[in-house]
């Protein structure tokens, strides 16, 4: 398996969002939630009307779930840009949202009359199309959207052991390697310490 990276620079975070806007709605709101919520992509995906939006058509503030690789409950508050980017899209005219039970992420096809969930391999393609036109060199996948919430999670100064428990990692070694802590930021930090 090849090895991706998190969005590392705000600035491009920023240019792949106004690229993925252009494009759909939908395709924006997948990654500011994706960026926004340390989801895996395969519970991102899975994501339903109802998950998001209550019997009023309203926003949830927070979701909980049942992680699929996991089997672990997740409960997380939704950050206001996930908020406002899900908000729009149940108001645009690019999903149906007759039913709580629809996927939130529907692609154009459909089973029986119901819209499906759009896939793993469309999501990647998007993804990669944006970065290439952002300017993005780094390895960039479905994945690198989790990895960009640890990243900057970490960069803001979030304890190592929260970002782990919100990962669902087993240490917090594993957390750092995920996140991409390089040679180069433990040498800075020998460099500040300068005792």
């Amino acid at each position: 398996m090849e090895f991706v990276h998190p969005i590392r620079d705000k600035k491009k975070i920023n240019k792949m969002k106004k690229i993925l806007r252009r494009q759909s709605i939908r395709n924006y709101c997948l990654f500011v939630l994706g960026i926004n919520s340390a989801l895996r992509v395969s519970d991102l995906l899975s994501l339903k009307i109802g998950d998001m939006v209550d019997g009023f058509g309203k926003v949830k503030s927070s979701i909980v779930l049942r992680e699929k690789k996991t089997g672990k409950s997740k409960q997380f508050k939704l950050a206001p840009n996930a908020r406002k980017a899900i908000a729009e899209l149940v108001m645009s005219k690019e999903i149906d949202t007759s039913n709580p039970e629809f996927p939130l992420f529907q692609s154009r096809k459909r089973k029986n009359g119901k819209p499906q969930a759009i896939n793993r391999v469309q999501l990647h393609k998007i993804l990669k199309d944006a970065a290439e036109e952002a300017g993005i060199e780094d390895n960039i996948s479905t994945h690198s959207l989790r990895k960009t919430w640890a990243y900057h999670a970490y960069q803001a100064g979030a304890d190592l052991l929260l970002i782990q428990r919100a990962l669902n990692h087993s240490s917090p070694r594993e957390t750092l390697r995920y996140i991409g802590v390089t040679q180069d930021q433990i040498d800075d930090v020998y460099m500040t310490v300068n005792l």
